[in-house]
This record gives structure tokens, sequence and C-alpha cells, in this order.
């Protein structure tokens, strides 16, 4: 009986371990003094121009996203522009519209795949147009939310979240908009959501 419970308290304590581990300055840095987010929150910056985004928003996002349900944590997205000159802005421009429509589920895996499997990433706006309309998007709801306020202002955010979790490369994670995950730190998929889980439970 001792040895049972010594086993089930050595096992409870893995996880504790593991967290515990997790450095500041070398796992995730403090991207803001102030206040956390009034509740816990995951975001995803990420390009559709990133192969490696490519690679987690098929293999690895779908488990965090699970993990995240169990604790009632959002996981949400930023695209960023400064990757693909000047279509970059346009991209950003695409995911806001395809959120905003609500058919982020059905665009992202076609834009990722017209990018980065077919190897024909669209060159202008029109072909990100095409896109949406080959995807069931009806043209008049494609054009009107192009042009609408919300998608504007989505674009004015994502720009300004960026600056403001100075990111330089994708795909990152901020969480709790005040931790930056170094994703070059982490060994596996497992311990990059042990440290995501981690950071949501900091503050």
């Amino acid at each position: 009986m001792k040895k049972l419970m010594a086993c089930l308290v050595a096992l409870m304590m893995v996880p504790m371990a593991a967290f515990a581990d997790f450095k500041e300055g070398v796992n995730y840095d403090i991207i803001n003094q102030g206040k956390a987010t009034a509740t816990p929150e995951v975001r995803e910056f990420f390009s559709f121009y990133c192969p490696h985004c490519y690679t987690f928003d098929k293999g690895y996002i779908p488990t965090l996203k699970a993990k995240l349900k169990e604790s009632s944590v959002p996981l949400k997205q930023n695209h960023v522009d400064f990757i693909g000159r000047e279509m970059g802005v346009e991209m950003s421009k695409a995911f806001a519209i395809a959120e905003q429509l609500g058919v982020l589920e059905r665009i992202k895996p076609a834009m990722f795949a017209a990018i980065h499997d077919y190897k024909r990433p669209p060159a202008t706006a029109k072909q990100i147009r095409d896109l949406f309309i080959a995807n069931d998007v009806k043209p008049e709801d494609y054009d009107k939310a192009a042009s609408s306020f919300m998608v504007q202002t989505q674009l004015a955010q994502m720009e300004q979240r960026t600056k403001n979790a100075k990111i330089s490369g994708v795909p990152t994670f901020v969480v709790n908009g005040k931790y930056r995950v170094n994703t070059q730190s982490i060994k596996s998929f497992e311990e990059l959501t042990d440290l995501i889980m981690y950071l949501t439970k900091k503050d």
C-alpha cells in the first residue's frame, strides 16, 4: 500500500515538476508589465506564408484547442502582415474577411494548400477573392465584408497586437496578453502544451 501511494504521489508530481522548470527569459518573456487579460486566453500569431504555421495548423492546433477547451480557455489567431511583402496585408485582410463571414475553417486550409501544396499563392487581391468564391463564398458577401468597418477594425487590431507583442517570427503564442512563448526553447508539442497551460494559470 505504501509503495502504491508513493507511486501515485510521484505521478502527481510529474506535471508540477515540469511546470517548475519553465523559466522567464528562457521559455517565455513578459511583454506586458501591466495586468493580464481579464480571463485566460491563448493567441497564435501566424502567417499563411509560413510553412511551419501550416504544419502547426494541421498537426498541433486541433490538439491544443481540445486541451484548452477542457479549461474553457479560447484559442484565438492573429495573422501578421510582415511576411509576403505587399501581399502580407492582403493576406491579413483575407483572414479578417473569413472570420467576419464565419468561413475561416473552410478558407484557412484552402489558402494554406494553395500556397504550400499547390505552389500557387494568390498574387493579387482579385485572386484572393477568387479563392473565396471557389470555396462557396458568394461574391456579394465577400465584397460587403471586404469593405466593412469590422474588417478594417480587425486589421488595425491585429497590426497593433503584433507590435505590442514584439512579434518577429511565427508561429508564436502569446498567453493572457502578457506572456510570449519562446517556441525555440521547446523540444516537443507536448512540452509546448504544458508551457501554454502553465502560463494560462500563472495569473
